[in-house]
């Protein structure tokens, strides 16, 4: 299957991966430090215990990540274009990508600023505790206020990532969750003269972070020598709306691809939600520490999807399949270590997050579940990836729908209330929906790129 070339494939991809890789797993930090110093909060200072300020941004997340994801999967749509583009030497298309890819993402991301906006009431009609959707209506309307200077930095970030220069978003994004930790410190338990704030300082401390990151994305683009020949494109004149169609479709596609798949976890929770608010912290805790190898393998298949574009641009279809081979290699290695890292910390890790005995009981064995569906996770994510790089995503979009919403979540209600598994059935029916995802990707991207090799 494999030629000598291979393994410069897969030094290449893990040189444009890694930098992703990180830069992925700081935006999901952002999360994880907000989720662990809330957890801190003492009751008799706020009025609420640490737990039910998890269960309140976890159940603020399923809704905001829900919207959110398809703002990010129409700026992921850029990458694959611009690496295309780049790889053929087409100068003026990349000229043409960047304003109206900044166009269309800020417009999508203030019209689902708007939709969350009118969209948070409806919280109260998910059969919910009381106490937690208190919480998590605030939390809410704080945390979409990032969506759009996350539009711009995402922008700047995924055409840069299609030219293959990874690694300043990493900067940014770790000096973001820096800043973001500090911010928290001060803000959640009301430091350096300020009046402590609880689980609303956090999200606060996300919005200015991700304001920074805006900002200092855009001033790399514009000062950096490797983007001077783009300045000119950040005058917004001969707009084309049939290129801002285009870019649109695909990055459309590839959001709703996500919102399926968010849209099963956010569901998922809600079914947690019926069951009670210690599982529902819990499996807040829970998916925060899958979420961060989720965003590794999320990093590879970004790198998957430059390395596709840069083969399409020079149509040699046959490197193309080892190069995307080169990444499912790599994701199999990086999920199976952090497989092996669930099942050793399972113990360990719930007590940095919370210090309630029963809810780190329900997170140890979430993580056990979590450890048995990191290779299929690891598989989707790139096949999803790969298949965008090459503008197959009609197909994929309806196998995410089949996998995680016909199949996944009926398993989910099955498994915890018919055969009463409770958090944990559902979090098996997740893994069925994700093993269904992968197997049904992988196939799909053999049988198109063995078709494009006999073109």
């Amino acid at each position: 299957m494999f030629t000598k070339n291979f393994s410069e494939h897969f030094r290449k991809t893990l040189l444009l991966a890694w930098p992703v890789c990180l830069s992925n797993l700081g935006n999901v930090m952002v999360g994880v430090v907000d989720v662990a110093m809330v957890g801190g909060i003492k009751e008799d200072v706020f009025g609420y215990s640490g737990t039910t300020a998890q269960a309140a941004i976890s159940l603020a997340n399923s809704v905001y990540f829900l919207v959110l994801v398809f703002g990010l999967g129409v700026a992921y749509g850029v990458t694959p274009l611009a690496a295309e583009a780049d790889s053929s030497g087409n100068l003026d298309e990349n000229k043409k990508l960047i304003n109206h890819a900044l166009i269309v993402n800020v417009v999508v991301n203030i019209i689902l600023f708007l939709f969350l906006l009118a969209a948070s009431p409806v919280l109260h009609f998910l059969d919910q505790p009381k106490d937690v959707v208190k919480l998590a209506i605030p939390y809410l309307n704080v945390m979409m206020l990032g969506m759009i200077p996350l539009a711009v930095f995402a922008s700047f970030k995924q055409f840069a990532e299609g030219l293959s220069f990874t690694r300043f978003a990493m900067i940014i994004t770790i000096g973001s969750n820096l800043l973001n930790v500090l911010l928290n410190y001060i803000l959640i338990y009301g430091k350096c003269g300020f009046s402590p704030m609880g689980m609303m300082g956090a999200c606060w401390a996300t919005f200015y972070s991700r304001l920074v990151m805006a900002v200092a994305m855009f001033l790399y683009f514009y000062y950096d020598r490797h983007f001077r020949k783009y300045r000119e494109a950040l005058v917004f004149r001969n707009i084309s709306f049939a290129r801002m169609k285009r870019i649109f479709s695909i990055g459309a596609t590839s959001g709703l691809q996500w919102v399926f798949e968010v849209g099963a976890f956010a569901f998922a929770l809600v079914m947690i939600g019926w069951i009670g608010k210690k599982e529902q912290a819990a499996h807040q805790i829970a998916l925060q520490m899958a979420s961060m190898t989720y965003l590794i393998a999320s990093g590879i298949s970004a790198a998957a999807s430059v390395r596709v574009g840069n083969q399409l641009g020079v149509k040699n279809i046959s490197s193309l399949r080892e190069a995307v081979f080169s990444a499912f290699t790599m994701v199999i290695i990086a999920q199976g270590f952090f497989a092996v890292l669930f099942v050793s910390l399972r113990f360990v890790l719930p007590s940095i997050f919370n210090h309630e005995p029963d809810v780190q009981a329900i997170v140890s064995s979430l993580l056990l579940i979590a450890a048995l569906f990191q290779i299929s996770d690891g598989i989707q994510i790139v096949g999803l990836g790969v298949l965008r790089g090459i503008k197959d995503i009609v197909v994929p979009t309806w196998i995410t729908l089949l996998s995680y919403w016909i199949i996944g979540l009926p398993c989910c209600y099955l498994l915890a209330f018919k055969f009463d598994l409770g958090v944990q059935g559902i979090w098996l029916g997740l893994t069925v929906a994700l093993t269904l995802a992968a197997i049904l990707l992988f196939l799909r991207f053999n049988f198109v790129t063995k078709r494009m090799t006999m073109q």
